[in-house]
């Protein structure tokens, strides 16, 4: 959500279209035409917010009980506060009474449809009896929430899992099946089919960003677009009690968002359906605060991991479209400093967090660049010594993968040794995957000085990547020479493949903007050799260079050729 507030127009000319900075709502269009963005603003003053991290709502005093102006009923299931003159009145969303829309139509010239909800600080229109969306407003409730909010939560350090692609054609069933269901899709000159805004529902502005980001990627898009997902099979399971006691399939409401969003509607979507599911899966971040947008990537690939797939004989990875396309695995090598004894361990992981590269100040007042094995200045407590200087993708995945010498604190017990010993660790690539996500730690949580904050620094990303140097081959080899050809864990057919597949090339980009607890995240994406802007429900084309001077958060790289095996069997559906 955007922490900033639009008070200039009441729209925005994208793509030659008209699009509103609100919701598409007559009434809230005809409030603002008679009092601007003023009263929402002036709404600032009014919200307050539960901490910890809370819900907003009206502000009152403990004691005051809100009760409905018609009925002086207290308990109802909303109660809404007329904006145009504070009265409260009670509205029954399944349809019964509603003295909230009685009010409304009660004024013989208007203006009184707009109303916020008393409990949840949401806008509601009591002409439509939904609720709708003001940039505005938004703003107010954003601006409110900033004094009391938390400094924000650890990073997200859990590890995931994830394994390789199989690849899948249509046996005659299903090639009769499209054809008799499909139809050609017109031609878009000005905006590729499936480029649709999304509605900001409250904060979700991290949601949407992810999103479309996912939306576009293309092994992904293929898989929900060639119906490998049918929802409503799936459903219909579900109805007859072939799976029962699980939650809601977030998969089957991906599918249905993919369905949407391509159909060639260009007015924005508004993913509600979606939001509920996933909360239903992470129950620990339901609610209309800002979330992040990394975490809520890792726990939407969960969300479709627990209910795409139930066969537990399939080994992590085959399991799912969500790791299919984001699983790799990482390989960690400690090295015995006295014996040379190496301990080597794997990590399946759908995405690679990396640091930004630390500079300091020298004795001669220029920057140098210190290979540190901690994260970014948080071992010195965020040290003023240090300057925001310019970091590059490249480098960071060189001291991803750089040998670190672990500190006398950290030896590990050699088995050779049969003592501890201190050690030296390396990092490196085993298993590419389809789509890599490049997470960069933009948030630093120091623990001597117990506080957070975000790093702003500038970070070079290139729109075409090699990850060949950082693959285990490659570093072997270059550790020992063409001495080793093989080693324990590794196959032929992964090597190769690796190598195969080792270019990759940038088609999304989401950004942060802002503070650490009141930022904005767009998107940045790559469609038809065109870049394009996704904020939230607007979006605009933009420049190359617009992309560039974006400050990356989360980069997305798919592999610009696909390998198969020669031995690989179709994938049964």
């Amino acid at each position: 959500m955007s922490s900033t507030i639009n008070h200039l127009h009441h729209h925005h000319r994208i793509d030659g279209q008209i699009s509103p900075l609100t919701s598409s709502c007559p009434h809230l269009a005809d409030f603002r035409s008679r009092n601007g963005a003023k009263p929402f603003r002036a709404l600032q003053d009014c919200l307050r917010v539960k901490p910890p991290g809370g819900r907003a709502g009206i502000r009152r005093e403990p004691s005051e009980v809100p009760r409905c102006a018609a009925c002086g009923d207290s308990s109802p299931s909303r109660l809404y506060a007329c904006v145009a003159c504070a009265a409260v009145f009670c509205h029954a969303p399944s349809g019964g009474p509603s003295h909230a829309s009685a009010h409304a139509a009660s004024m013989p010239l208007g203006g009184h449809e707009i109303a916020v909800d008393v409990d949840r600080a949401e806008l509601f229109c009591c002409a439509c009896r939904d609720q709708i969306y003001d940039r505005d407003f938004d703003a107010a409730v954003v601006l409110s929430a900033i004094a009391v909010q938390s400094s924000g939560n650890p990073e997200n350090m859990r590890k995931r899992r994830r394994v390789d692609y199989r690849p899948w054609s249509p046996d005659v069933r299903e090639r009769l099946l499209m054809d008799n269901g499909s139809s050609v899709l017109d031609c878009e000159i000005d905006r590729p089919r499936g480029l649709r805004g999304l509605n900001n529902l409250g904060n979700t502005c991290f949601m949407n960003s992810v999103l479309q980001a996912l939306l576009h990627t293309p092994p992904l898009r293929d898989y929900f677009l060639s119906d490998r997902h049918n929802r409503y099979y799936c459903q219909l399971k579900n109805a007859n009690g072939m799976i029962k006691g699980v939650k809601l399939c977030l998969a089957c409401d991906v599918d249905a968002m993919f369905s949407a969003v391509f159909s060639g509607d260009r007015k924005p979507y508004s993913p509600a359906k979606f939001l509920y599911s996933w909360w239903q899966h992470a129950s620990d971040l339901a609610s209309y605060d800002q979330q992040d947008a990394h975490e809520f990537f890792i726990s939407m690939l969960d969300g479709i991991h627990e209910n795409v797939e139930r066969d537990r004989g399939k080994r992590h990875g085959d399991c799912c479209i969500a790791h299919r396309v984001f699983s790799g695995i990482l390989r960690s090598d400690v090295m015995c400093m006295a014996c040379g004894f190496t301990s080597t361990t794997y990590d399946p992981c759908v995405d690679i967090s990396l640091d930004l590269e630390p500079h300091q100040v020298t004795a001669h007042g220029k920057t140098s660049a210190k290979s540190h094995p901690s994260s970014n200045s948080e071992a010195n407590g965020f040290s003023s010594t240090q300057i925001p200087t310019t970091s590059t993708l490249i480098g960071c995945l060189d001291r991803f993968t750089r040998p670190e010498r672990l500190g006398s604190d950290q030896k590990f017990f050699c088995q050779q040794c049969q003592v501890s010993q201190e050690s030296l660790k390396q990092m490196s690539i085993r298993k590419l995957p389809l789509v890599s996500c490049f997470h960069i730690k933009r948030f630093e949580h120091s623990h001597t000085r117990k506080m957070s904050r975000k790093v702003d620094r500038y970070l070079q990303f290139p729109f075409s990547l090699d990850m060949a140097p950082y693959l285990s081959s490659s570093i072997l080899r270059s550790r020992f020479g063409n001495r080793v050809f093989s080693f324990e864990g590794d196959d032929g057919d992964d090597v190769a493949a690796n190598e195969m597949s080792s270019e990759f090339e940038l088609f999304a980009v989401v950004t942060h903007s802002g503070k650490l607890d009141a930022g904005h995240y767009v998107t940045y994406l790559r469609l038809s050799n065109q870049w394009y802007k996704c904020d939230d429900a607007w979006i605009t084309r933009v420049n190359e260079n617009v992309v560039r001077a974006a400050q990356g958060y989360m980069m997305f790289y798919v592999q610009k050729m696909l390998y198969y095996r020669a031995s690989a069997q179709v994938c049964p559906s």
